[in-house]
């Protein structure tokens, strides 16, 4: 479709445009016929052009649901307009409120006027200079295409016609490809949305980067899909083109002018069929059923994950599994021995992407292999034209590596070549590297086995010492290694002297893990002494809690010292606090703490009290 312009219409036009509207609705002639509309001829909202066999219609309408928006395009007439394959201003959309006019200017180009704005909402932009061109008609062909011709005979010359500017939809007799010499492109664009035809994501053109086309979706910058090169037959990654059962029939045109082919029906099918680029990048053949009156649908391409480009990556090859539920599975291109070239053949494929492959259409398939040989460089190599009898013709040859390759039916054959050294190698490799992990992973199951073996006999050992501790068989505190331990070993006889046979009189509290009896043997350093661990009985008399994290001492011992210093700071005294020492001295400090806090009332983790930083500094100061 041509490029859309908006611009202001000169002053001639703008007077010119309510005498048109008025000559238009006093006359009503349009047209010599209800498929044509001749120059000086408009049609606007609610008038149509119709194709000579009633199977497109031309008029203006508005989007399932969308109704502030207006277009002009051409539809399939027993579907109605739910079925546009072709739009003419889809990025510029006419005002809904509003009556647009499509009109035939004396210079041969057809003018979408927006009635409202006074603008050219479209514009076919004939550039054409003929004599006879002043005398033009605008046809709808009963293929779906609109043309612009002279109308000197009936097979007057073709100015312009929508089959040039396809949108999203191609039908029988279209073209699909590049005009090498002007540039020209026919290809698809997706529409936005399935009711807005503003342009899309998706375009869908004609590869002519080497001298095999290739049919190519992109999004954006970004490659989607792939059809796989022309082999002179169809295009190699779609193998419903050479099915027993054809919709289309594809003329290929690849000459110094053009590389397009061309859709044609083909004689006897019972239904209207077309296709669509949809708004997710997808191909989605339509066949309208005439009995039910409805479409029937189908996805062309791509057809499951292993169509997405470069699924499997540099040499991946994809296949999709058996059953509805299958899913792509990825695996690595062998390569083959140059010794063996049978089995250097990969049968039934889609061939790579050609970005980095040279073709020669002159050469045999023979000359191609010794060419792939003589080239360091090269990693497959393919026939470029498969039409003729034989193993084909022409040559194509990879460099450095394949990309976006998956078996199809009907695929093509593709060779590929790996150093024999390097598949020597490959081999060996294996057979060191296997017994070498083997051997690696018996030694450390055995290394693993060893070290839990030793931990389960310490366990057990320091076991059977704390056993024998407790029941008064032992009495030396380092039988466990430790000389650092922090409780030493006294005998259960000894503690139910001690305690009176846990007596409650001797009882000190009791918390989550059970009683705490005082021991008058041993010296106890609670260090955390505070108001929250002191607690009081039902006879209101104190009770020390929480002795987690008491230290023991024993015999003569009077001090210590640890690099773990725990408790609750303001409590602790000055030298455990900075130096981690402690004695019996640490608990005395703390219980000052609590005498200060309950004669002053005040807490002494008060801060910044009265100028001083904290409420024993404020004490020690009176």
């Amino acid at each position: 479709m041509a490029a859309p312009k908006t611009k202001f219409l000169n002053l001639p036009l703008l007077l010119f445009f309510p005498i048109l509207l008025l000559f238009h609705r006093a006359s009503g002639a349009r047209s010599i016929s209800p498929d044509t509309l001749n120059t000086g001829g408009n049609i606007t909202h609610g008038e149509t052009l119709v194709s000579a066999n009633g199977t497109f219609t031309l008029g203006f309408f508005s989007p399932a649901g969308i109704t502030t928006k207006k277009y002009l395009g051409i539809w399939f007439t027993a579907a109605g307009a739910d079925a546009v394959h072709w739009v003419a201003n889809g990025d510029t959309p006419l005002n809904g409120n509003t009556s647009g006019v499509l009109v035939l200017s004396s210079g041969g180009s057809l003018l979408l006027l927006d009635g409202s704005a006074g603008q050219i909402a479209w514009s076919s932009l004939n550039t054409t200079t003929s004599a006879a061109a002043a005398s033009t008609v605008a046809q709808l062909l009963d293929s779906g295409n609109l043309v612009v011709r002279e109308q000197s005979t009936s097979g007057g010359r073709v100015l312009w016609q929508s089959f040039d500017h396809p949108t999203n939809t191609m039908l029988a007799g279209m073209k699909f490809g590049k005009n090498l010499k002007t540039g020209e492109e026919w290809s698809l664009t997706s529409w936005r949305a399935a009711n807005d035809p503003a342009t899309g994501s998706y375009r869908r053109v004609m590869d002519t980067t080497t001298n095999l086309p290739d049919v190519v979706t992109w999004q954006g910058h970004v490659k989607r899909y792939r059809a796989g090169p022309w082999n002179g037959r169809l295009f190699s990654g779609e193998p419903d083109m050479d099915s027993q059962y054809k919709l289309f029939s594809v003329d290929m045109v690849d000459d110094a002018d053009e590389v397009a082919y061309v859709l044609n029906a083909v004689p006897g099918v019972p239904f209207f069929t077309h296709f669509v680029l949809d708004e997710d990048g997808k191909v989605q053949v339509f066949l309208w059923e005439t009995t039910t009156r409805s479409w029937n649908s189908f996805s062309w391409s791509p057809r499951d994950d292993c169509d997405d480009y470069a699924m499997c990556g540099a040499f991946g090859l994809c296949g999709v599994g058996a059953g509805a539920a299958s899913t792509a599975e990825c695996t690595c291109v062998d390569g083959f021995s140059p010794a063996s070239p049978a089995k250097w053949v990969l049968e039934g494929v889609k061939l790579p992407d050609t970005d980095n492959a040279t073709v020669d259409m002159s050469a045999t398939l023979e000359q191609c292999r010794a060419r792939c040989l003589a080239n360091c460089s090269c990693v497959a190599y393919a026939p470029a034209d498969i039409s003729g009898d034989g193993g084909g013709s022409g040559c194509v040859m990879w460099r450095d590596n394949i990309l976006d390759v998956r078996y199809v039916e009907n695929g093509q054959d593709l060779y590929v070549r790996l150093a024999k050294s390097e598949t020597g190698t490959r081999k060996n490799v294996a057979k060191i590297v296997l017994p070498v992990l083997v051997s690696v992973l018996v030694l450390t199951a055995a290394g693993m086995y060893l070290v839990w073996i030793c931990k389960l006999r310490g366990k057990r050992r320091n076991r059977d010492i704390l056993r024998k501790a407790i029941l008064g068989y032992s009495t030396a505190p380092n039988e466990l290694g430790d000389e650092n331990i922090e409780l030493p070993f006294v005998s259960f006889g000894e503690i139910a002297a001690a305690t009176n046979n846990f007596s409650e009189d001797n009882m000190l509290g009791q918390g989550g893990f059970g009683k705490v009896y005082k021991d008058s043997r041993l010296t106890i350093i609670h260090r955390d002494l505070k108001p929250s661990n002191i607690l009081l009985d039902a006879d209101m008399s104190p009770k020390i809690s929480d002795f987690g994290m008491a230290r023991i001492f024993g015999g003569n011992q009077q001090e210590a010292n640890t690099n773990r210093v725990v408790g609750t700071y303001g409590y602790m005294s000055p030298g455990y606090a900075m130096d981690g020492a402690f004695s019996v001295k640490s608990d005395t400090y703390s219980f000052g703490v609590i005498v200060l806090e309950i004669i002053s009332g005040l807490k002494i983790t008060l801060t910044h009290y009265k100028g001083f930083p904290n409420v024993l500094a404020y004490l020690s100061a009176k």
